[in-house]
């Protein structure tokens, strides 16, 4: 599947890449135009299916919908390159949207479901978003009372003629649902509107972009704790779903169960992306739940199932997993944090997942550039994340001078090819840091290759959390903690964690004259962030360890909260 070839560099060094040469992109084609495609091989094979909520959609009526939204939103004032967010967890027009905006060439901003007011304002004010669409609430996070909040002038303006001080390119609002808010468009009545406008507007759009387009922006942070854009195009994410699928043998008799989220690249590239290329079906849980998981298998004869490790811990174990019959099951994916081997093990040997993949790559590589294939032994399946994707050039350079490394050798992993983004959005500076003179993107994650070309994940060189799957960067939680009243500086750390992979821990230094406790840490964190990025623990310290020229010896405060966790887990029984 993949071609290893030695090469030597001008210092000697030896080591081993992929050559991408003999593998050509599987398609040029904009996701709008593919789309239409499968829709023309069948267009009665079910594309979408919500079993909790008997939702089936075809090909054929997945395609129509996704037409008239995208009139709708020309309607309104969409055009190519415009930035439309979505705020929302997996609701079906989630998906409506992805494809109405691939389809005219908008951007489709996505947003994590658990953002509070401090991350939605963030996104608003860089993204340059024209257009945000939203649910009414998911969990403690009400969406609606947050957005009366930061735009206030949306009750005054007319819709779609919104104008924000804060928010300059903000002009429209919509919900999706049918409810009516003051302010809003529904997402129902600009699909209805778009029922009644010529197919011609959609032929205009498509006039103006290409598949070399921005398609979609996700947020993610770096060692700079801002979050920034990436930027990823309908060639990198189509191209990338395609390379996932064949690894793990997809074709159109599939059913994948998706429990996982789509404003993240897990679910809309390995999940979506891969789906559409292979003309399989999707079977998506609206949010986690492993008794919902188990009923979608159950019932919808899947036949690959997606997670990351805490998801099938939770589907292994739970109370009713021997009622239902997961026989049907063959593939799918385990990804986005450490993975244990043993869970892979009992996936395999318990859920008939025995072509289960395992796969590595970061939001900036659209996002897989490494993945185990369905038919690599179960060795390498379990331990580790496989060899390099076709088409896309891999080399393991050593952080300190640089050099690359060979076959056991542990350094920085970094690829070049398609799938590299187009940038982070408005930040040149940083795009050039990550991408270098020589086009590869440098992760940030130690790793090393053995002789017959398979890697292993070692480590991360910068600070970066990984919790239950989802990226947590310290700097933006220190950043937001230096805003708490009391607090007069606050180090973030991940600590190892059985059940979440890391944990968070913060080292917070009281001001003079204040009483901060650990709960009223955490609560502040809660009440303007993710609930998954409060800490878990608190230690109230009067100095960190520091180096000759006073900045923070992060590895020495891991090294401490460790054994702090330890030990107050002890006292704890």
């Amino acid at each position: 599947m993949t071609k290893n070839i030695a090469f030597r560099e001008a210092d000697g060094s030896s080591a081993t890449s992929f050559d991408p040469s003999p593998y050509p992109m599987h398609t040029e084609l904009t996701i709008g135009d593919y789309f239409q495609a499968q829709v023309a091989l069948d267009p009665d094979q079910e594309f979408i299916v919500y079993h909790d909520r008997g939702l089936r959609w075809t090909y054929r009526d997945f395609d129509i919908r996704t037409d008239n939204l995208a009139k709708g939103l020309i309607s309104i004032g969409m055009k190519p390159g415009d930035h439309l967010g979505v705020w929302a967890r997996n609701v079906p027009d989630w998906l409506t949207l992805m494809f109405a905006t691939a389809k005219i060439g908008v951007v489709l901003v996505t947003m994590n479901p658990a953002y509070k007011s401090h991350e939605l304002d963030y996104v608003l004010r860089q993204s340059d978003m024209s257009t945000l669409c939203i649910i009414d609430a998911w969990r403690d996070v009400d969406y609606v009372k947050i957005i009366r909040e930061l735009i206030p002038e949306a009750k005054t303006y007319e819709r779609g003629h919104l104008q924000s001080p804060v928010y300059p390119h903000l002009r429209n609002l919509v919900f999706l649902g049918p409810e009516k808010h003051r302010g809003f468009y529904s997402a129902p009545e600009l699909i209805l509107l778009g029922q009644h406008l010529p197919d011609s507007l959609l032929e205009e759009a498509r006039a103006g972009f290409t598949n070399t387009d921005a398609v979609n922006m996700q947020y993610t942070s770096g060692t700079t704790g801002f979050p920034k854009g990436v930027m990823l195009t309908h060639r990198n994410i189509l191209n990338n779903g395609f390379f996932i699928g064949e690894r793990e043998r997809l074709s159109a008799i599939d059913r994948v169960c998706l429990p996982v989220p789509f404003y993240h690249c897990f679910g809309c590239v390995l999940g979506v992306m891969a789906v559409l290329t292979h003309h399989a079906t999707m079977v998506v849980v609206e949010e986690f739940d492993a008794l919902k998981v188990l009923q979608s298998i159950h019932g919808e004869r899947c036949t690959a199932n997606y997670g990351v490790p805490t998801m099938f811990i939770s589907v292994l174990n739970h109370p009713r997993f021997a009622e239902f019959d997961l026989t049907s099951l063959r593939t799918g994916i385990i990804a986005g944090s450490a993975v244990p081997p043993e869970v892979v093990r009992q996936a395999m040997s318990k859920m008939n997942q025995t072509e289960l993949t395992n796969c590595y790559g970061l939001t900036e590589t659209s996002p897989v550039f490494i993945q185990t294939a369905w038919d690599d032994s179960e060795e390498h399946r379990v331990n580790t994340v496989g060899k390099p994707h076709e088409a896309v050039s891999v080399r393991v350079i050593d952080p300190q001078d640089g050099h690359l490394c060979g076959p056991g050798e542990v350094g920085e992993i970094c690829c070049k090819g398609y799938n590299v983004m187009k940038g982070y959005y408005k930040m040149p500076e940083a795009t050039a840091a990550a991408i270098d003179a020589d086009g590869y993107l440098h992760s940030g994650d130690l790793g090393s290759y053995d002789q017959d070309g398979f890697y292993k994940i070692t480590g991360r060189i910068k600070d970066m959390i990984i919790r239950g799957g989802e990226n947590i960067y310290p700097l933006e939680i220190e950043n937001y903690l230096l805003t708490v009243p009391g607090v007069l500086d606050a180090q973030v750390v991940g600590v190892p964690d059985t059940h979440y992979g890391e944990i968070v821990v913060a080292f917070v230094k009281s001001r003079e004259g204040f009483e901060l406790t650990e709960e009223g840490i955490r609560e502040a964190v809660i009440q303007r962030m993710a609930r998954f990025k409060a800490p878990k623990h608190v230690f109230f310290v009067d100095k960190y360890p520091e180096t000759s020229s006073g900045k923070v010896q992060k590895y020495l405060l891991r090294e401490q909260a460790v054994e702090l966790v330890q030990k107050r887990q002890a006292e704890a029984g």
